[in-house]
């Protein structure tokens, strides 16, 4: 069972861990997380597309078809595919931006990985992932599967969650903590 050390609760951890049992059933553990990190592109990229999986107010029928041409067009077939399309079916489909971060987890796991979440005010370039990748693999003992987004909020610097640790050396909490000192000290 995939439940193993694992956080799975909620919807998404059920679903996660169950296509993650049937992912490995079939050997097909890393086609499935490629596809997975196809959607979670796609999410990230497209405002209408998060809008369509989190809409209470569309049909699972319209959510149906509009994920069908999706996939499709994105090139994700498969047990991945029908996947997505039993969430949209069970009317789960807002749930699957936490069910794809349990499943990479699980998949991480299982190659004996850790994963973290990256958080920068601008992209990264491949030389800096590398270099991140390699500090974080050197404090932790194991390989570490990075999820990056950008948060042009954070001004600069980084904002790192690795299992339960989280490291912000974010600019934006660099000043926050000056405000706050400063008011401390006028008040």
């Amino acid at each position: 069972m995939a439940t193993n050390n694992t956080s799975v609760d909620g919807v998404a951890g059920r679903y996660a861990s169950a296509l993650f049992d049937l992912a490995k059933e079939s050997s097909k553990l890393t086609e499935v997380e490629g596809d997975l990190v196809k959607i979670q592109d796609l999410l990230k990229e497209s405002p209408d597309l998060v809008r369509l999986v989190r809409s209470p107010v569309i049909s699972s029928s319209d959510q149906s078809r509009a994920l069908s041409a999706v996939l499709e067009k994105g090139g994700i077939s498969g047990l991945a595919s029908n996947f997505l399309l039993l969430l949209a079916r069970n009317r789960r489909l807002f749930a699957v931006e936490d069910i794809i971060k349990v499943y990479r987890s699980l998949a991480a796991k299982a190659r004996g990985e850790v994963s973290a979440e990256v958080s920068s005010a601008v992209a990264l370039s491949e030389a800096q992932l590398a270099e991140l990748k390699e500090a974080l693999r050197a404090s932790v003992g194991k390989d570490v599967t990075l999820d990056t987004r950008v948060d042009p909020s954070l001004l600069g610097g980084l904002v790192v969650k690795l299992g339960s640790r989280m490291i912000d050396s974010s600019l934006k909490t660099k000043l926050q903590n000056m405000k706050a000192a400063l008011n401390e000290t006028s008040a």
